[in-house]
C-alpha cells in the first residue's frame, strides 16, 4: 500500500488508472449511501469515494473513519461529471473510487479543527504545532521559506560566493543584546557563548581571502521576545571583500529580485528608494519607514514665529538653549522641532478619534498633539485660533486641502517631535488601510550617525558595533566631533520593517583603535574581547563590508504576516518559551555537577521570577 502518487498529481488525462494514495482525511461526508474522503498530504487533496455497492468489510471501515486518520487507499481514477468538477480544487476534475482502505494510524479527537481556520489561540497552536503545521496556512508558509532559501542559495552561489558555516560555540563578546552561555564540563567556570552574529567570523574570513562568504546562519539573543523577534532566529548573513557600499546594495537588490520573481513572481524595481538617516527622520518618523503610503511629515517651524501659540515658541526657544549648551561641550545635536502632517479626508475625525492619535504619540514622549482642520480656505478647531492670520500661507505651505487634519508634536528635541508623529503617522497607516500586506515597498536608509551619545553615563557609544567604518570625509575630525561623524552604513527596509542592516567594516587596525577609545572601550578589555579579530588584521586585511536580512523577517513579509512565528515551524511563544517540549526545563543534579554549576532561586517578585515556569530555577 506504498503511494504510487501524491494527493495532488491526477488530473483528467489519469482517468482509469488504478493508483494507491497515502495521507491524511481531510474532510468526510456522506450523501445518499455514497461516502466521500478528502485525502491530504502536503501535495493536495483528492476526493476518494467509496460507492453505495462497496464491499460490506470496505463500508465498514469507512464508517469508523475521523479527521486526521492516517489512511493508504488503493483505487481506480475516474473523470467527474461536468456538474461535479470542483474548480477550486487542482485535482477537481477526478475522483477515485477506492477499492481498499488500509487505517495506517488512527487519531484522537483534535485540540483545534485543522480543515480551514480554526481560531485556536496561539498558545494551543504551539503546544500542538504538529497538527498546525499539518493546515494549508501552514503548509504554503514552510513552503515558502524553503523555496526562499533555495533562491538565496541559489543566486549567490551563481555570483560565485562560498557558503561557509561558522562556530555556534564561540566566546562570548559585547554585541548589543545578553548571550546565551553554554557551561563547559572540561574547563570548569568557563563558557562558551551562542552566537549572536557571525559578525567577528565572517570579518575572518575576508582576511582569510574568502573575498564572496555566505550564511543562512542561526543566531541567538536573549532579548525580550515581540512579533518580529525571537531568541534563536536565522540570518542570510553576507560578507565581501574588496567593495564599496554600492556593491553592496547593488548585490541586495539583485538577490531580493530574484527571490520575489522565483518565489511570489513578484518583480521588484532594479534600484529600490534610497533616503538618508537624517532624511528618514525628518519625513517618516522613523529609520524604517513604511512606504506603502504617502503621508510625509513637514516642518512646521516657519510659521511658529508668526502664530500666537506659546507652547510652539517655548519648544524652539529650549531646543536653541539645549543646542548651544551642548556645542559648548563639542556635542552637535538638532535642537527642537515643530511638525506637521496633512492626513487626507480626515477632517471629519471626532475628538476621540484625535485623542486616540495622540495617546500614540504620547507613548513616545510627546507633552501633546495639536490639531486644526481645513476649511474652505481657513483653518478650524484646534489651535486653529491662534494661526488664523496665517490660514492661507499654512494651507498652501503644506498643500493641505479642503477636509484634511493637520496634526502637530512640537518638542525641545526635535528628535522627540519626529518620532512621536511618526507613530502617529504608522497608527493612521493601519487604521485606514493603507497597509497592504500585497504590496512591497523597499528602500535604502544610510549616513547612519557613527556614534550616538549616552546622557545617562555621559559618554559615547557605537551607534550599530564597533566595527562600522566611519566615512572618509570625517576621518580627521573623528575624535573632535564624533556626534557629526557619519558611518558607512546601510540599512534596508520593507514595508516598515528593518529586513537587514550593514555596514563597510574597519580593516585599519589604528583605525580601529581609535573607535574603541572614543566610545571608552578599555585596551586591556578590546584585546581580551575581539584580541583574535584585531590580530587578524595585522595580517594583510582586505576592505571589505556586509549585511544580513533577516530569513524569518523576510519571509513573513512575504507571506503577509505580521509575526516571525507564523513562519519559523517551531518557533518560541513571547515568553520565550517553547509549549511543545516544555522547554527551558530543569535538568538532572548529576548534569549541574558535571557542569560545576550550582542553583541559585530568584527571591520572589524579581523578573527572573516572573517570567519563569513553575518550577524553573535560574541558574
Amino acid at each position: 500500500m506504498k503511494r504510487t502518487v501524491t494527493c495532488g498529481a491526477l488530473r483528467k488525462a489519469d482517468a482509469g488508472k488504478k493508483v494507491t494514495l497515502n495521507g491524511w482525511v481531510h474532510r468526510k461526508r456522506e450523501h445518499g449511501g455514497i461516502s466521500f474522503i478528502n485525502l491530504r498530504d502536503r501535495y493536495g487533496v483528492t476526493q476518494v469515494v467509496v460507492d453505495d455497492g462497496a464491499p460490506a468489510e470496505l463500508a465498514s471501515l469507512t464508517a469508523e473513519l475521523r479527521n486526521e486518520y492516517c489512511l493508504a487507499i488503493e483505487g481506480t481514477v475516474r473523470a467527474r461529471p461536468d456538474s461535479m468538477i470542483n474548480p477550486e480544487m487542482d485535482t477537481g476534475e477526478i475522483e477515485v473510487a477506492a477499492e481498499k482502505i488500509v487505517i495506517l494510524s488512527r487519531a484522537e479527537v483534535l485540540p483545534f479543527q485543522i480543515d480551514g481556520e480554526s481560531g485556536a489561540k496561539e498558545e494551543l497552536r504551539l503546544k500542538y504545532r504538529y497538527l498546525d503545521l499539518r493546515t494549508a496556512s501552514m503548509q504554503r508558509k514552510i513552503k515558502l521559506r524553503s523555496d526562499v532559501a533555495f533562491a538565496v542559495r541559489e543566486y549567490l552561489t551563481a555570483g560565485g560566493f562560498y557558503e561557509i558555516e561558522t562556530p555556534t560555540f564561540i566566546r562570548s563578546t559585547p554585541e548589543g543584546a545578553r548571550d546565551y552561555l553554554v557551561p563547559s564540563r572540561l574547563y570548569a567556570g568557563q563558557f562558551y557563548a551562542l552566537p549572536q552574529s557571525p559578525q567577528l567570523y565572517k570579518q575572518i574570513l575576508m582576511v582569510a581571502g574568502f573575498d564572496k562568504y555566505f550564511q543562512i546562519a542561526r543566531c541567538y539573543r536573549d532579548e525580550d521576545a515581540r512579533g518580529d523577534r525571537q531568541p534563536e532566529f536565522t540570518q542570510i548573513d553576507i560578507e565581501m571583500s574588496f567593495v564599496g557600499r554600492e556593491d553592496i546594495l547593488s548585490m541586495v537588490e539583485g538577490l531580493m529580485g530574484h527571490i520575489f520573481k522565483k518565489t511570489l513572481n513578484t518583480s521588484l524595481p532594479a534600484q529600490f528608494k534610497r533616503y538618508s538617516y537624517d532624511e528618514a527622520m525628518e519625513l517618516f518618523g522613523t529609520d524604517k519607514p513604511d512606504l506603502r503610503f504617502d503621508m510625509k511629515m513637514q516642518d512646521f517651524s516657519p510659521y511658529v514665529a508668526g502664530g500666537e501659540f506659546q507652547a510652539f515658541k517655548d519648544a524652539l526657544a529650549a531646543g536653541e538653549a539645549d543646542k548651544a549648551a551642548a556645542a559648548a561641550k563639542g556635542i552637535t545635536i538638532s535642537g527642537g522641532g515643530v511638525k506637521a502632517l496633512v492626513v487626507p479626508g480626515k477632517g471629519d475625525y471626532s475628538r476621540k478619534q484625535i485623542e486616540e492619535l495622540e495617546a500614540q504619540a504620547k507613548i513616545y514622549k510627546a507633552k501633546g498633539m495639536a490639531w486644526m482642520k481645513v476649511g474652505a480656505g481657513i483653518l478650524e478647531g484646534g489651535v486653529s485660533k491662534f494661526f488664523a492670520s496665517q490660514a492661507a500661507d499654512i494651507i498652501k505651505g503644506l498643500g493641505a486641502k479642503q477636509g484634511d487634519l493637520i496634526l502637530i508634536v512640537a518638542d525641545s528635541k526635535r528628535r522627540i517631535a519626529n518620532t512621536a508623529l511618526g507613530a502617529v503617522r504608522s497608527k493612521l497607516g493601519r487604521d485606514l488601510g493603507l497597509c497592504d500586506p500585497a504590496k512591497f515597498e523597499f528602500a535604502w536608509i544610510v549616513d547612519f550617525p557613527l556614534f550616538e551619545f549616552n546622557e545617562d553615563e555621559n559618554r559615547w557609544e557605537a551607534a550599530h558595533h564597533m566595527f562600522s567604518y566611519p566615512q572618509g570625509k570625517y576621518h580627521a575630525t573623528l575624535e573632535q566631533d564624533p556626534g557629526a561623524v557619519k558611518g558607512d552604513l546601510y540599512d534596508l527596509v520593507l514595508n516598515g520593517f528593518e529586513l537587514a542592516s550593514g555596514s563597510i567594516r574597519i580593516h585599519d587596525p589604528d583605525l580601529q583603535k581609535k573607535i574603541f577609545k572614543i566610545v571608552g572601550f578599555d585596551p586591556a578589555e578590546a584585546e581580551s574581547k575581539f584580541g583574535f579579530l584585531t590580530e587578524a588584521f595585522k595580517y594583510g586585511a582586505p576592505p571589505h563590508g556586509g549585511i544580513a536580512p533577516g530569513l524569518d523577517r523576510l519571509v513573513m513579509l512575504m507571506a503577509g504576516e505580521t509575526s516571525i512565528r507564523e513562519v519559523i515551524a517551531f518557533p518560541k511563544n513571547s515568553f520565550a518559551q517553547s509549549p511543545l517540549d516544555d522547554s527551558p526545563n530543569t535538568v538532572s543534579q548529576e548534569q549541574l555537577n558535571e557542569l560545576h554549576l550550582s542553583i541559585v532561586q530568584p527571591k520572589a517578585g524579581t523578573p527572573a521570577d516572573l517570567h519563569r515556569s513553575e518550577g524553573s530555577p535560574s541558574v
